[in-house]
């Protein structure tokens, strides 16, 4: 689960962009400073912790609304929540009266893609479903505005008590279904109150996670109890769930991101046209790369006797990074084509493929025969699941550590780590030449991802039996 404490996406915005952390923290300490249960004998398992941050809380947005003339990345998140409410309307006049409806919220692009196959799987299972989806983050609705599935994308509003039943009221929801975090009690005890059935998907209790400090493990357990269903990711989640904040209603369904790639891996098309150039070689992919993962990835590559043919996918393909890009491979004494300017004449033995584009590269590691995955020697590795679907090896550098199933992975046999050049030089040589350790490696891999399918039939399975208990519902 996510940052860990209450509004933590806006709570982020507010510590990065204002000069307020202090008086943020101030309200949301002030919130939490009460024993749940010293209280809960006389009240509601719910009632009274959300009741501090129900009253409190449009200080805080009133606040940060304040400063935000002064702050880039505040002002946006107001300017692009104006006219919210009016676009609903407008988009719900059109609805049918009675239609199932199901609104999904995802703090930003990673968690929708654990919606993706969900929403897949529900529309296949009932056509009829009218599907919300709203979005946290900038770059989340952007980037998924047009989902072709959804009747409508939005921007959550500021979670205050008006904004949530203005909301509710609007989307007049049948199941609200939340991924992995992000919770806004505001909007939660709203669609409560209308009857909505909650589901939590995708759960995650991380073992140091600030949930479990004592100041906001009550405040948690109120918003937890919400939820009629809560899916977990893993067996020691949902021992989190049930024996630390009380959840019964708790259940280990997997991560459907195993789902969604699964899903994808299914479509390569985007890259048909460029399998006639790959189809006798053996082939690297090195995807989400960065600058630190270039410079060793092609040193590595360098020294082999026998290269496979390669092509590079830069995490960042903006022209200053893409120029760098070229300057080292001109030094280098490297031939290389841009994939935006590919022609027939290209040799992928003696040249370098170059992705300067972006939205495909799931696709392009179906044509690899091994992957370098990127972020491992900076900040964290990139997704390591698209690559391995496909039945390939997967490398990556050492900072792996909070991407679970990186290490699991690794664990399982089908990647391995990479600490230096020698070892990059070292593994890509025995990938290279020996066929047989690069397929038994690939199995493993494969293997990996489809044994930990199924999270999104699990949660397909609960909606479906939660819409039947409500009373216009066959």
């Amino acid at each position: 689960m996510g940052r860990g404490i209450p509004c933590d996406t806006f709570m982020l915005y507010c510590q990065r962009n204002t000069d307020s952390k202090s008086t943020v923290d101030f309200f949301i300490t002030f919130m939490l400073f009460i024993d749940f249960n010293q209280c809960k004998k006389n009240i509601p398992m719910h009632s009274f912790p959300l009741f501090f941050y129900t009253l409190f809380v449009p200080f805080i947005f009133g606040a940060a609304k304040l400063f935000s003339p002064l702050h880039p990345k505040l002002r946006i998140f107001f300017e692009v929540r104006k006219g919210v409410f009016d676009k609903l309307k407008q988009q719900i006049n059109s609805l049918q009266p009675g239609t199932t409806r199901v609104w999904i919220h995802a703090a930003s692009v990673g968690e929708f893609e654990q919606a993706r196959p969900i929403i897949a799987a529900l529309k296949e299972k009932r056509p009829d479903i009218t599907v919300f989806v709203s979005f946290f983050s900038d770059s989340g609705y952007n980037a998924r505005k047009k989902f072709p599935d959804a009747f409508a994308v939005f921007y959550l509003p500021a979670d205050t008590e008006a904004n949530a039943k203005k909301i509710v009221s609007l989307l007049k929801p049948d199941i609200l279904l939340l991924m992995r975090y992000d919770f806004w009690p505001n909007h939660l005890l709203e669609a409560k109150k209308y009857g909505t059935k909650l589901i939590l998907a995708a759960a995650v209790l991380q073992k140091n996670a600030p949930y479990f400090k004592p100041v906001v493990k009550s405040f948690y357990r109120s918003i937890f109890h919400l939820f009629d269903q809560i899916y977990t990711v893993a067996a020691n989640d949902t021992e989190a769930f049930t024996q630390i904040f009380m959840c019964g209603q708790t259940e280990t369904a997997g991560d459907p991101r195993f789902d969604q790639v699964v899903m994808r891996s299914k479509n390569a098309a985007k890259v048909d046209y460029l399998k006639p150039f790959f189809k006798d070689n053996t082939v690297l992919v090195a995807g989400s790369v960065w600058e630190k993962d270039v410079t060793i990835l092609l040193a590595a590559w360098q020294q082999l006797d026998k290269r496979p043919s390669l092509i590079l996918v830069p995490h960042e393909v903006s022209d200053e990074k893409m120029a760098s890009l070229y300057r080292d491979l001109q030094n280098r004494s490297l031939a290389f084509m841009k994939v935006s300017s590919m022609n027939d004449k290209f040799d992928p033995e003696k040249e370098i493929l170059v992705i300067d584009q972006t939205g495909y590269l799931m696709e392009l590691y179906s044509l690899a025969s091994f992957a370098y995955v990127g972020g491992g020697f900076g900040i964290n590795v990139h997704n390591t699941l698209e690559p391995a679907v496909y039945g390939i090896p997967v490398l990556f550098g050492p900072r792996h550590h909070n991407s679970p199933e990186a290490e699991d992975l690794v664990t399982a046999g089908g990647a391995i780590v990479i600490h230096d050049e020698t070892t990059l030089s070292t593994t890509l040589k025995t990938l290279t030449t020996d066929t047989i350790k690069r397929i038994q490696t690939g199995q493993l891999a494969e293997a990996f991802v489809t044994e930990r399918t199924g999270a999104s039939a699990k949660v397909v399975k609960s909606i479906d039996a939660l819409l039947r208990e409500l009373p216009r519902f066959p």
